[in-house]
């Protein structure tokens, strides 16, 4: 139903042209078990006499929908100065893939860090988009020897299997959810964009054709069905008591107005984390901050991650 022209392929052409020209590259890791990697990588420049002072490494770890670039590229372009950045696409997303049967946030923290490990990436700071909030809280908790700083953005790692029960999200039933998630229709799509934009008139605004653009060739029809029980997994007998704590400095953002994760869901991950958390919510904005205020995300990241001395500067937990 699209043209010959697609303008989300054009978009991530251009998405690509960034990534590279701030210093990345893209690799694979085959982890000889039937899992494949795909990373975007800070390129390793040749050595001079006179060694440069390192950078610090930062994994950033994408959520649900088109693959890591387009979530990325507004952080990949202000940060990368500063860090030596890795930027891997998920396990059923873009070029990672895997035989194995494991769904789990737990199955997808093991892999990202075994792919790091082939990297000789030993120590490094992370941030958690959504989706991938909860497989970076996963890593943080599992390899904290590894992870020195946790950012967690609007991923509700504090559900409780009773709270689809208890109504606390609009969409209650995991299977329509995962539809909803994972949309392989533009009815789905247009109602997947009221759920994550602040402004929920936006999907009317957008011609049908390059709706359907989008899902073929930015969110793609591959892996839908691994996609949507991977949402499934997630409150899978999930209870807060049996969540660990982090030891590291965890950021915490949040959309004020988020439909998807409401915002007593990063609330209780701030009360959960105790001191070791700080929450920072964004106001007029949804479940898609990155793409609807990337300056002051970026902001807060620049604050937190380049502090020695972790700390946000504000004075009511908001920006």
């Amino acid at each position: 139903m699209t043209s010959c022209f697609s303008l989300s392929e054009a978009i991530e052409r251009t998405y690509e042209f960034g990534f590279k020209r701030s210093g990345l590259r893209p690799v694979t890791i085959d982890l000889k078990d039937g899992t494949i990697v795909h990373f975007w990588v800070t390129k390793t420049k040749p050595g001079s006499k006179s060694k440069p002072k390192p950078k610090p490494n930062l994994l950033l770890i994408h959520g649900l929908g088109a693959t890591a670039i387009w979530q990325w590229y507004d952080v990949v372009r202000n940060l990368s100065p500063h860090f030596n950045i890795y930027v891997p696409d998920l396990v059923f997303f873009g070029g990672s893939s895997t035989t194995r049967p494991e769904r789990s946030d737990v199955f997808q923290a093991q892999t990202l860090m075994r792919a790091l490990e082939a990297q000789s990436v030993k120590k490094f700071s992370l941030v958690g988009l959504s989706y991938g909030g909860f497989v970076g809280y996963r890593m943080a908790a599992m390899f904290g020897d590894a992870v020195e700083k946790v950012v967690i953005c609007c991923a509700a790692v504090c559900v409780e299997e009773k709270d689809m029960r208890d109504g606390v999200f609009k969409v209650s039933d995991l299977d329509e959810a995962s539809k909803i998630l994972v949309p392989e229709s533009v009815e789905k799509l247009k109602e997947l964009m009221g759920y994550v934009f602040y402004k929920p008139s936006l999907p009317r605004l957008v011609p049908t054709c390059l709706l359907h653009d989008f899902i073929d060739h930015a969110l793609t029809r591959d892996n839908m069905e691994e996609k949507r029980q991977m949402i499934k997994d997630i409150p899978k007998d999930r209870v807060i008591s049996e969540i660990p704590k982090l030891t590291q400095p965890t950021l915490v953002i949040w959309g004020e107005h988020d439909q998807v994760f409401p915002l007593e869901m990063g609330k209780r991950l701030e009360k959960h984390l105790g001191d070791k958390g700080r929450l920072v919510i964004i106001k007029r904005t949804g479940h898609i901050f990155n793409f609807e205020r990337p300056k002051t995300f970026v902001k807060l990241l620049k604050s937190f991650l380049l502090d020695t001395k972790p700390k946000i500067h504000v004075t009511d937990g908001t920006v």
